[in-house]
């Protein structure tokens, strides 16, 4: 809102700050929010770049029987570098750059409840990532970015990769741990006035359930590799069985720990994509309640399905018969949602821009993930396809086509307000193009590639069947889509010179970072609104436009003189 409209609105709480610091020192000592959120922002997407240039390396090694561009150990370094990257350096941590930005613009708040404890996050995640790619100037880690024992004991015993991949998982898991905290006591003691519960945007509801399955999960992996240290360094035997330890324990300590990370993966795309729809079709969210509720039941029943990762194991049937119907039910609440983004769209005045395309686009890769899952979660044909290159075109159908879609629909929809730059549509379109098709380019022949039964992490295969050609139809997939990642890099950096201004309200929004400036300033409002709706900007507009109308009523008429009552 202009300086003048925000005037109109009653009930605020006004605030004064001093003067920010300017320059480096102030990124390096900063505890605003929205600084910490930029950092973040960056320095993940950086990672981003490095995790796809190391899947373009085992592409190019893949795109050929029996290459020889990579050898084993580079191609399991590459493996265990770019999984670890992706999950651990990208995906989580970016959606607490958004969260950190956008978290207290949306309920109306100043900053985080805890600004020092923001920052200490971001350091330890900053350090984290620089310790583990440190490992590639001596040693770098080989077992894969889940470590199965005992593989990461025996044959990697003497790779300080190995120790460098326990101390990154330490270090951002404090991250993410003091992070998930910061944003629980922010949600819930530090709302605009007005904003209950039932008036919480959906991204931030995400947020909330995001933090809560961080807090559970998070001690269970640090637990985890602490035991694997000691295996490793102090004689105990907890994953070795020579020592009668037993190496399932990893796989149930990784997993309850992995499979709720999933949905911490996705559950915020979730609710980027809930609020971009409904501002671009011009209508509410359909089901606001429902899809609140369908984000809790997705996190409770993430808690309860971890070993249907473990379907291969040695596991009584009644223990496989329940992990696949909890694994089951997560497709209902999912399917509320999907229904309801529909919905939100269906009869809809709907403006084509890039944020809605890159949603729209989530929603249908998404499906495929989700549809393959289901079939993975059926124990007897996990059997059969366990370990294939089928699981491969799942995970990616669901994290690329899910939580990257959702993230560059983020990226597109909120950078004018990070900024107060619009990004090219043009170039953004073109990226969205080269990004959609070259996901299915290159996962969905994986699943035919899984089906054909070439098993995963491997860096060879010989040239039998179609392999070859399934093989080098998806290497060229996976180079469409990193041109379509390079083409939003290029569209940032451009837009923030010569991008168009865009002003504190572009795409006329439903939720409060719309309501200040772009970028907004550092004490985020001049003044804070009262919350009626769930919609609190388009109250406000409707406020502004009523209060700005010129008094057409008539005058009284005089009384005429002489008259008498």
């Amino acid at each position: 809102m202009a300086a003048t409209d925000t005037a109109l609105i009653p009930e605020i709480t006004a605030h004064r700050v001093d003067r920010p610091q300017r320059g480096w020192v102030s990124w390096v000592t900063t505890t605003d929010h929205k600084k910490i959120g930029i950092l973040y922002l960056v320095t993940t997407f950086v990672f981003f770049i490095l995790g796809g240039v190391e899947a373009l390396l085992m592409r190019v090694q893949l795109g050929a029987p029996d290459n020889t561009f990579l050898t084993p150990s580079v191609y399991n370094s590459l493996f265990t570098l770019h999984g670890t990257t992706m999950i651990f350096l990208f995906v989580v941590p970016i959606l607490a750059g958004f969260g950190n930005y956008f978290l207290p613009l949306m309920i109306g708040a100043r900053d985080m409840a805890f600004p020092k404890l923001n920052a200490l996050s971001y350091w330890l995640l900053l350090a984290g990532g620089l310790v583990f790619y440190l490992s590639l100037f001596f040693s770098p880690p080989e077992a894969g970015w889940t470590s199965y024992a005992p593989l990461s004991l025996e044959t990697y015993s003497e790779s300080g990769g190995m120790d460098a991949w326990i101390f990154l998982i330490h270090l951002t898991g404090i991250s993410s741990l003091l992070g998930a905290i910061n944003f629980y006591a922010t949600i819930a003691n530090m709302r605009a006035p007005g904003m209950g519960w039932g008036r919480l945007p959906l991204f931030v509801w995400t947020l909330l359930v995001y933090a809560i399955l961080l807090i559970l999960a998070l001690p269970v992996i640090a637990g985890a590799v602490t035991l694997l240290l000691t295996d490793r360094h102090f004689g105990t035997g907890f994953f070795d069985q020579g020592q009668g330890g037993d190496p399932l324990l990893w796989q149930h300590l990784f997993w309850f720990f992995g499979h709720p990370e999933v949905y911490i993966m996705i559950l915020p795309g979730f609710g980027m994509v809930s609020e971009i729809l409904p501002v671009f079709a011009r209508k509410p969210i359909f089901g606001y309640k429902a899809i609140a509720a369908a984000t809790v039941v997705i996190a409770f029943l993430a808690l309860l399905v971890w070993a249907h990762h473990m379907f291969t194991t040695p596991s009584a049937t009644i223990v496989l018969v329940f992990f696949m119907i909890s694994s089951f039910l997560i497709a209902i609440p999912t399917g509320v949602k999907i229904f309801n983004w529909v919905a939100t769209l269906w009869r809809g005045t709907v403006e084509f821009k890039t944020p809605l395309i890159f949603s729209v686009g989530f929603i249908s890769v998404f499906l495929i993930g989700g549809i393959t899952g289901v079939f993975l979660a059926v124990f007897p044909v996990d059997w059969q396809l366990h370990d294939t290159y089928f699981v491969v075109a799942h995970l990616h159908y669901v994290l690329v086509g899910g939580s990257v879609f959702a993230i560059f629909a983020g990226i597109y929809y909120w950078y004018p307000k990070i900024t107060g730059k619009m990004l090219s549509e043009p170039l953004g379109k073109w990226s969205f193009a080269f990004m959609y098709i070259g996901i299915n380019v290159t996962f969905l022949i994986q699943h035919s590639i899984g089906l054909d039964g070439m098993p995963r992490r491997i860096y060879e295969y010989p040239d039998v069947g179609h392999l070859a050609t399934y093989n080098l139809i998806s290497t060229i997939g996976s180079f469409m889509l990193g041109f379509g990642v390079l083409l939003t890099v290029v569209n940032a950096a451009r837009s923030l010179k010569k991008g168009v201004a865009a002003g504190p309200d572009p795409w006329k929004g439903n939720t409060l970072e719309w309501f200040t400036e772009s970028p907004p300033p550092v004490n985020n409002f001049d003044v804070i609104p009262r919350v009626r709706s769930v919609e609190p900007m388009k109250d406000i507009r409707r406020q502004v436009a009523r209060q700005s109308e010129p008094d057409l009523s008539p005058a009284p008429v005089p009384a005429a003189a002489g008259s008498s009552d």
